[in-house]
């Protein structure tokens, strides 16, 4: 079947990419760690890492409806290889200044920002409507593998090898997914891409606007999210430092920990792939926030490291049944023309909403101890999570459609 090959290529292009970004991402963050021993360089550098991809979000989702999408994918990969390129040369030449980290990690932030948008927009043009579930669950089992095993991989590199070797292997990998893409990946662009554009992008910005204002169930998933990931936030920095207080400083037990959630991200995508989760996506949403609520409150009670552990493996194996349905719902029940700018105002609350709790979670947890926080805002998940199926309209929403079998 021609999608299969299509999804098989575009997943292995995708793949390289994130992988070469992940060793690099490793790197630059743990260069900066062990270099300057500064809390406030590695804020400078989490700010130059999710501020441009959230600024520039809306705007890329224009770009993802307006062109053709998968040259949009190849022009961000692009970019990011250039200025990774750029780095490289620049840190082998000798000029090994913490300020060109923070610098080239901007760029690749703009490139994320334009890319994420296009990617999640492109998928429902090549995968068939009733494979869209499937599909979203083996790449995000493949995306939890490649997280899994690049911090292995950079901190390897990184004992043995000076820094830009890592960055000529993100240059290497970025240049194999364009390609692959490029001459490879034989897809038509959208109807929107094919069409003369007559309106200006801050119009077409607006109409996208306007499309979300008007869908009751994109309103209330937008405000949904928001609140959700502005709870989340907790759970997703402070635990590594939770441990550290109430366990110990040992690394190998931050490493246990990170090595358990991503293990169980990778086997909750292949569960969904295989299972596809309830007939109604708010149900099986709703779920998975529920389950993410009472672990996120269960780290505070917990005295047992190994406990701990296997919690946080649950919390992984239970993520992918939270954000895969969210995504696919989108890209069934969205116009297509107006799919990259929705991806793109999503992209935007997720970028934004986690740090800015931080900002408020942060301090406190200097104050107060992280397990009361962590209860406090797993109960707050689980409520917020319920109040999902409450909502008629996102219920209704969440409902698959009955798809007769397509014949390839």
């Amino acid at each position: 079947m021609i999608w299969k090959k299509n999804v098989i290529i575009f997943l292995f292009s995708q793949t390289l990419s994130l992988f070469g970004s992940a060793l690099v991402q490793y790197a630059i963050t743990w260069y900066i760690t062990l270099e300057t021993q500064s809390g406030t360089m590695m804020t400078i550098s989490i700010i130059a890492g999710f501020l441009p991809s959230f600024i520039l979000s809306p705007f890329a989702g224009v770009w993802a409806d307006r062109f053709c999408r998968r040259n949009v994918i190849a022009f961000a990969d692009s970019l990011i290889a250039i200025s990774t390129l750029l780095l490289a040369i620049l840190f082998f030449m000798g000029y090994r200044s913490i300020w060109l980290l923070f610098i080239v990690s901007a760029v690749r932030s703009v490139g994320t920002g334009i890319q994420s948008p296009a990617v999640s927009a492109f998928i429902p043009q090549i995968v068939p409507e009733e494979n869209l579930t499937k599909v979203n669950g083996i790449n995000g089992s493949i995306q939890s593998f490649v997280m899994l095993l690049a911090p292995m991989v950079s901190g390897g590199l990184l004992s043995v090898a000076p820094i830009e070797s890592i960055f000529f292997i993100d240059v290497v990998t970025a240049a194999l997914a364009v390609g692959i893409v490029v001459f490879f990946l034989h897809v038509a662009p959208h109807e929107k891409a094919i069409l003369k554009q007559d309106i200006s992008y801050l119009e077409d910005l607006k109409s996208g606007l306007q499309y979300i204002s008007r869908q009751g169930y994109l309103r209330k998933m937008f405000v949904f999210c928001a609140v959700f990931f502005f709870f989340s936030g907790p759970v997703a920095f402070l635990t590594p430092l939770q441990v550290t207080r109430s366990f110990g400083d040992d690394v190998w037990r931050l490493t246990v920990i990170e090595v358990t959630f991503s293990c169980g991200m990778m086997f909750g995508g292949l569960l969904l792939a295989y299972w596809g989760g309830f007939k109604n996506r708010i149900y099986t949403m709703t779920l998975s926030s529920i389950v993410i609520g009472i672990s996120t409150a269960s780290f505070g009670i917990i005295p047992d490291f190994w406990l701990y552990a296997a919690i946080m493996g649950v919390l992984g194996l239970i993520m992918p049944l939270f954000n895969t349905p969210a995504i696919v719902l989108l890209q069934e029940k969205v116009a297509e023309d107006y799919m990259g700018r929705v991806f793109g105002v999503l992209n935007m609350i997720i970028s934004v909403t986690m740090p800015v709790g931080m900002l408020l979670f942060g301090p406190i947890s200097d104050v107060v101890p992280i397990e009361q926080i962590l209860i406090v805002t797993g109960i707050l998940m689980c409520v917020v999570g319920i109040l999902l199926v409450v909502s008629k309209d996102l219920v209704e929403a969440g409902k698959q459609k009955l798809i007769e079998e397509r014949i390839e």
